[in-house]
């Protein structure tokens, strides 16, 4: 005789033919289902149910492999549980992977489901996806980009509680932002270079002299840059040259450095990210000087090349995984907000860059005199 379809999963079945619900595991405990709804929502005994029945329906939706319905409870509770992340590149890059697994765990540890999107900086694409993240009434929303720059934001992101992960608003809008704390970045880079002794012939590779000398909409060259002139002017130091570069890329920096060379040779240089870094020590070797015992080098970003490279590089690292796990931080704190009634805050949250010391820095005395 064959088995009737959608009939109730029994202890004991291996599998279930169709999703378990609260009245088959009250079925099965021989209780009401409103005893086993508290029992499961962990209210029995703030009701005075007795241990044996706790247990008994604890048990039997275990053994019954009972799991609650998350849509019933949305509609019931207001909350889906949710959370949308929508970015440019950030889910594709390996670099910038690091800030979905800080959010995804972040997100896990509160029981709450990312729900990932990626724009690959499609305008049209952007509104699709989060108007999916609308329809399936995500409870917040992050909206990150791969760098650290200013974008527009779409109105649908200011209706609902979100944060900008690692971007700030071209205009101003009342919704926080995580972003990297890359102008003390660009101190702890310059003091790499003082506590070695360096105070003569530092050169700047990939954006200055000026503020305005940088890869267009690069927000993180711009701070890195305030923090490396703070540092070196409250030491007295100043920077010989700069050398800015159109893109933050093997090529452009190779470019750069060599033509820096032609004029001149540096005690150091700090390149504004470890690509640049990268085409900076194959000039050097072109030019028969070695890192760090003719230059020091010291950079940014601590990208996979940094300990691959010979020697190893100092740089000061962009912490993607903390960011991504501060930007859930951040955005339960709006959720919170919004339930309560309280007013937003466009305030920024800034996440430290730590130093990462290898060996690409050498003290001022052991570095070979200026020809």
């Amino acid at each position: 005789m064959s088995t009737p379809r959608n009939t109730p999963a029994t202890i004991g079945d291996s599998v279930s033919p169709r999703r378990v619900t609260l009245a088959d595991v009250a079925k099965a405990a021989g209780v009401s289902r409103t005893t086993a709804s508290l029992v499961l929502s962990g209210r029995g005994r703030e009701l005075r149910i007795s241990q044996d029945v706790e247990q008994r329906v604890l048990r039997t939706a275990e053994e019954l492999q009972y799991r609650p319905n998350i849509v019933s409870r949305g509609l019931r509770t207001g909350t889906t549980r949710t959370i949308g992340f929508v970015s440019d590149t950030v889910a594709t890059s390996r670099l910038a992977g690091d800030m979905i697994k800080g959010a995804l765990e972040a997100a896990r540890d509160r029981g709450f489901m990312l729900f990932i999107g990626e724009t690959e900086g499609d305008a049209e694409l952007e509104h699709l996806l989060l108007q999916a993240m609308q329809d399936r009434q995500v409870d917040g929303l992050i909206l990150a980009s791969m760098f650290t720059r200013t974008i527009k934001v779409p109105k649908a992101v200011t209706a609902m509680p979100a944060v900008l992960l690692n971007a700030l608003p071209k205009k101003p809008a009342p919704l926080p932002a995580v972003l990297p704390d890359e102008v003390e970045a660009g101190r702890r880079a310059a003091r790499v270079l003082l506590d070695a002794g360096h105070r003569d012939g530092i050169h700047l590779i990939g954006a200055g002299p000026s503020l305005r000398d940088r890869p267009s909409e690069s927000l993180a060259a711009v701070e890195r840059l305030v923090g490396i002139r703070e540092a070196f002017g409250a030491a007295g130091v100043k920077v010989a040259g700069a050398r800015a570069c159109p893109d933050w890329l093997p090529e452009y920096g190779l470019a750069a450095t060599r033509d820096l060379l032609r004029t001149a040779q540096p005690r150091a240089l700090i390149c504004f990210n470890d690509r640049i870094a990268m085409g900076a020590y194959q000039a050097l070797d072109d030019f028969g000087l070695k890192v760090p015992a003719d230059v020091s080098i010291v950079s940014f970003d601590d990208h996979p090349i940094a300990s691959w490279m010979r020697p190893p590089l100092t740089t000061v690292a962009l912490p993607h995984y903390e960011l991504g796990r501060k930007a859930v931080d951040v955005l339960f704190a709006e959720i919170d907000r919004d339930r309560t009634g309280g007013d937003r805050v466009g305030e920024v949250h800034r996440v430290a860059m730590p130093v990462r010391i290898r060996e690409s820095v050498a003290p001022s005395s052991a570095v070979q005199p200026l020809g």
